[in-house]
Order: structure tokens, then sequence, then C-alpha cells
């Protein structure tokens, strides 16, 4: 393993006028080192952390950090500037720039290194000495932590003279420098039995327990603000008299406070930028939540403001369960986000029924022929010699776990929204959903319904004597009522209504319409990739599968279609024009084959990542055309998942895999037409490798 920093990652006279310009001399460096693979694809990354938050801190410190794909090795590049670069600091520019660079899955030793020169930039002897340094060597030396060669000899000179150069604070630590004054600090010692009565005294004068506050620190890509925030926090603590202990929730590591000092303290802090883990640890105590750079640049103030709290009896609410789509989620998030969230839980859960379930039905089809589904129960005829009791069984199992749709979307969308709570009344009311034939619209809204009804319950406040036996008895009991109710007597005819409707309008589509429906879900499976747009496009289909018909077959044959066709065109562009694409590029692209044929549209998001502006509207056009085709060719899926391997239960599979090939092909001329302008301007990725090795600057 390669040292953090070397001689030739240091730049003592960065010309650099922009935060951007920093970034990409000293990413040159770490590129020419071979430690980034990708020089453009690295610093996308460095400037998408930028747009999170600035990384500037007071002091003249920028530290511009992120972690990427395209970094082989943690590694640290410095740069001074005589002129200084603003990189968003409240006290001005910059003149100490660190660019950090951690490998997505950057291990634990390299990234304790990195912490600790987090740290170190709090300490003012520190950042003076590489403000002095003259040499890129011993800059890179004083970064790691090396001990200087002339320290070195300092300590040598200082063993070599004695007390004669240590200076007046040595001496008084010599006994033997002094030895007549050493007598007189012995004479109190006898009188002091004698004053034996001054003893008590001494309980009393005791210094009281100080005041101890215990804090959460953490960023986005938790390499350097959350540490020295850490470090900040900890000398402002000591400065005031105050202990604190600080839990730095980075990549380092995430060690939980002992439960037994969050307890005892007197007071929390919170500097963070992502959602705290296990919050609901700290709850009832005095807490002072902000951004993680407060706590790097007003630590003194985080600590008197939680001291005048807890002072005036200043406390947060009682510990609430913390949703599972909720623990992530920042404390700006709109109600829309989190709908979409809790939303994503649900469907997320019900992903593996879906394919479990449907592949099941569709293998049976395939051994037994449509006509399956009008087979006895397995569990009073079962021949053991014939492929048709074998299918039967297939199809009887797979209808049993197509029949968890509903509940499981249900139960999981409260799971999201409530915890554990919300289980029960929303599996209740997924079942009170198929029980009336609302299906899957009915299930959503009841996971809606019984997850509301479950946070409201919660926020009662409940006799001390009952807390024990809420979750288990008093929430199911109650909220199961009331999520029934509603179902059975209120929205749910009238969900079960527009479910009918809904069908009906599947079933009848044709023509123009078909061919819009098919264009805007196409536009769906590729907007996000495996995103909510994406998920909800799927889901919708999939809902039409627990009560097949003619329409919702083409739209699970459309929607499977257009899911297909971005992982297959970046294959195929790699495959035709892999100049325009990086080497890493042109090696997932080798897997996109795969991840295509088998209907994971996952498998393009390596490529929307290193360049969104070009790959996702050219796999939308793609998928709007495929969806579009699908549906005018009247091609009919009765399998949720399986790409080309379920082809035998495709209605129309030439004209479907037509459609597919067409899609496909109109998603890599557009993408390779939009790389190849871009590569006109400022050079193709392949060039630019070259570029950067041989220390030509490339323009963005």
């Amino acid at each position: 393993m390669s040292e953090l920093i070397t001689a030739e990652l240091v730049d003592l006279d960065l010309s650099a006028e922009t935060k951007d310009a920093a970034a990409r001399s000293l990413a040159e460096r770490m590129a020419a080192s071979g430690r980034v693979t990708d020089l453009e694809g690295f610093l996308a990354d460095v400037a998408a952390r930028e747009a999170q938050m600035p990384t500037g801190l007071d002091g003249g410190i920028g530290i511009p950090h992120c972690r990427s794909t395209h970094v082989t090795e943690p590694t640290l590049a410095f740069g001074r500037s005589a002129s200084g670069i603003d990189f968003g600091a409240p006290d001005g520019p910059a003149d100490l720039i660190f660019l950090i660079a951690a490998p997505a899955g950057g291990d634990a030793d390299h990234l304790s290194i990195l912490s600790t020169l987090a740290r170190h930039l709090m300490d003012g002897e520190f950042t003076g000495a590489l403000r002095s340094a003259t040499e890129p060597g011993r800059a890179a030396s004083l970064i790691r932590g090396d001990a200087p060669e002339a320290a070195e000899a300092d300590a040598t000179g200082a063993d070599a003279t004695g007390a004669d150069e240590a200076g007046a604070g040595e001496a008084a630590e010599e006994p033997t420098t002094a030895a007549g004054e050493a007598t007189p600090p012995a004479a109190p010692e006898p009188s002091t039995p004698a004053a034996a009565e001054p003893t008590p005294p001494e309980p009393a004068a005791q210094p009281a327990v100080p005041f101890r506050i215990v804090a959460i620190t953490s960023c986005p890509t938790g390499i350097a603000h959350t540490y020295m925030a850490a470090e900040s926090l900890e000398k402002a603590g000591t400065a005031a008299g105050v202990e604190v202990f600080v839990e730095t929730q980075g990549s380092a590591g995430f060690k939980r406070l002992d439960p037994q000092l969050v307890a005892d303290a007197d007071g929390v802090i919170f500097a963070h930028d992502v959602e705290v883990r296990d919050k609901e640890r700290f709850a009832g105590k005095p807490i002072v939540d902000v951004g993680v750079k407060a706590g790097i640049n007003r630590p003194a103030e985080l600590i008197a403001e939680v001291r005048q709290k807890a002072a005036r009896g200043e406390v947060s609410a009682p510990a609430r369960p913390t949703a599972p789509m909720d623990k992530g989620a920042g404390a700006t998030d709109s109600y829309a986000t989190r709908l979409r969230k809790w939303l994503m839980t649900g469907v997320s859960y019900m992903v593996p029924f879906v394919a479990a379930g449907g592949l099941l039905i569709a293998l049976a089809f395939a051994i037994g022929g449509y006509t399956i589904n009008k087979a006895p129960s397995v569990a009073d005829h079962f021949v053991w010699t014939e492929a048709t009791s074998w299918a039967a069984l297939l199809f009887q199992i797979g209808g049993v776990a197509f029949g968890f749709l509903v509940p499981v979307l249900a139960g999981f969308i409260a799971y999201g929204m409530a915890d554990r709570p919300g289980l029960v009344p929303g599996f209740v009311g997924g079942a009170i959903a198929l029980t009336i034939n609302a299906g899957f619209l009915g299930g959503l809204i009841a996971g809606l319904i019984a997850g509301a009804v479950v946070m409201a319950i919660q926020r009662v406040t409940i006799p001390p004597v009952l807390r024990g036996i809420m979750p288990v008895v008093v929430i199911p009991l109650i909220s199961s009522v009331i999520v029934g109710f509603l179902m059975f007597l209120v929205v749910g005819k009238p969900v079960a209504a527009l479910q009918k409707g809904l069908t009906d309008w599947l079933s009848g589509l044709s023509g123009a319409n078909a061919i819009i429906l098919g264009a805007i879900l196409g536009l769906m499976m590729c907007f996000d990739l495996g995103g909510p747009l994406n998920k909800v496009a799927y889901a919708f289909a999939v809902g039409g599968l627990a009560n097949p018909n003619e329409g919702s077959l083409k739209v699970m044959a459309a929607v499977m279609a257009a899911g297909m066709v971005p992982p297959l065109a970046m294959a195929l562009a790699t495959t035709v024009r892999g100049r325009l694409f990086t080497k890493a590029e042109r090696e997932n692209g080798k897997a996109a084959w795969v991840l295509g044929a088998s209907f994971i549209t996952e498998g393009a998001i390596p490529f929307a990542a290193a360049d969104p502006l070009r790959v996702i509207p050219s796999a939308m056009a793609g998928g709007a055309v495929t969806g579009a085709l699908s549906m005018a060719f009247g091609c009919t899926l009765r399998a949720p998942h399986g790409g080309i391997f379920v082809v035998p239960l495709i209605g129309q599979p030439l004209l479907y895999l037509l459609a597919i090939a067409i899609g496909t092909c109109v998603s890599t001329a557009l993408v390779i037409l939009l790389k190849g302008l871009r590569g006109a301007s400022a050079g193709s990725p392949a060039d630019t490798s070259a570029s950067d090795a041989s220390g030509v600057t490339v323009a963005a």
C-alpha cells in the first residue's frame, strides 16, 4: 500500500485562481501517479461533493474531497497558494488546499489517517509549519505525521545540554536543581497532621462534576468535516472546562458512545449534514442541532448554547420510534420526498414476491399451457408422472405468492412510515383491499392510512404504566379497527370502483391511446434507471398481473421491453465507438449486455452517473420508442421479470424483440452523437486520459 501523500503530490506554488482549477491541478498530479484512473470522472465527483456544501474552512484552509470509483487508493494532494483561492469559507480565501481522494470502498486504516489529518488541521502549529515549509518532501512528511529530522536533532541537543537549554519551566520539574528549596515543601507536610481538622474542607472544596456533553459529528462523505468538527468541539470543551465526548459517524468507522455515558450526559450537540444514526438514544436531553461546519467554526457558542438550554430545563421530546425510511431523511426533506420514500419501501419489499410468484406462474404456463389456471388443487389431485400436475403445482404456489402482493405493499408502506407498529394495520388493510377487490391501488391507500393512524396514536401522551404494552397490544388493536372501518365502509368501495375502471380502461386500450401509454411508461422506466419513477411504472404493470387481461399484459410487456433498452444501448455503444468511453465504462459495457438481456435497468447507472446529460436523454428516447412499438405490435407478457429468458411467454415474440432492437439502436445512436459532439469540443475520454498522463491540461 502506497503512502497517502508523497512529494510528487505537493505543489508549494499553486498558481490556480479558482477552486475548480485548483482541484484539477492537484488531481492531475494524482492521475500522473496512477492513483486516479479517470480525471474527468473524478473531478465530476469532486464538483458534486462541493455542490453539497462548500469545503472552505476558517483559517485559510480548503479541503475539496470525495469518494470516487475512479480512485485506486486513498490519496491526498496538497497545494499552497500565494494569492488565496475562494472555497466559500466565511473568513475569506484559502491558501492551504488539501484534495482528499478516497476510493468507493476505502479501507479503514487509510481513512483513519485521513481523519487524523482532519484533526491536525485544527492545530495552528501544524498549519503554520505547512505555510513555512520550503520543500515538497518536508510538507509531505508533515502531513503524513513523520517525525521531522530537525525535531529529532533538537531533541538530541536538548538531551546533551540538560537543564541549561531547558528554561525555567523544566528546571522546576527537576528535583535535583534546587536541593535547598526542596526542604520547604517537606516542612508543611509534617505540620498537616497537626492541622488534621482542615481535612473536612477537602470534600467541600472538591470540584463539582463538570458539565458533560455528548456530540455527534457527520458529513456527507464522512472523510474530513466529520473529524474536524469533533476535534474543534473537544478543544472548545477543554477550554470551557466541559467534558465533551464525540461519536464520529464517518467513513473510518462508527463506534457508538457508551450507553451509560449518553445516559449521564447533561447535554447533546448534533453537528451533522446527514441524519444522525440511532438518534432516539438522545431523546429527553437538551439538544443543539446544527450543520457540521458550525461544529468546526463556532464550537464555543454551541457549548454555551447547550449549557443555557440545560439551565432553562429545555429538553427534546421523549423517544418515538423512527420509521426505517425516515432514518436517512434530512431535516429539510419535504413531505413529497418522504411520501416517495414510504411508497418505495412498500414496493421494494413487494418486488421479491413479484419475482418469485410471477416467474413460477410463467413457468407453469410454459409447461402446462395457458389453461393450467383451471387445474384442480394439487392437494386433491397430483400425479407424480404428469407434467401438467407439476405445472399446476408451480402455478398454485406462484398464485399463493402473488396473493401476498397487495398486503405486503400495504404493510411495508405503513412500516416505512411508523416502523413495526405499522405492520399489523398495514397488512390488515391490504388484505381487506383484496377482499373488496380494491387491488393494487387499494393496497397503496391502505398502507398510507395505516401508517398515518399509527403515527397519530404514537403522538398521544401515554401514562408510563401503559407504554410497555403499547407496541404489542394497544397500537395494533386500535389501528386495525380504524383501518378496517375506513377500508370496509369509507374509502374501500370508491377505490374498488376506481380500480375496476382502470382495469377496464387498460383492457380497452388500442390504437393511439395504447401507443401513447407505452411511450410514457418507456420514459418513466428510463428516466432514473431503477429509481422512484422506474419503480412506479414497474409497480403499475405488476399490479395489473394480479387480475390479468389483454390490456394489463400489454402494459407489462411494454414496461419490461423499455427497461431492457438502457443497458443494452450502453453495451452496444461501447462496442461500436469504444473510444468515446473510458476504460472502466468499456468494461462495464461488457456486463451491461447480460444485465440488459436480464431486464436489470440498473446496468446503465455507471454510464448515467458519469455523463447524465447525454446518457439519460438518450436512454429515455430509446425506451419511449420501444414502449410505443411494443404496444403498437400488440405484444403481451405474463411474467413480471426475466428479460429475453421468458420470450416463450411473450405474445408476438419476434415483434417484441424487434421493438427492443429498434429502441436500443435509437439510444445508441443518440448517445454516440452527443458524446461525439462533446469529443469534438473537449476531446474524448480516451484522449483525455492520454493528455492527463502527459501533463497537458484538458478543457472541461
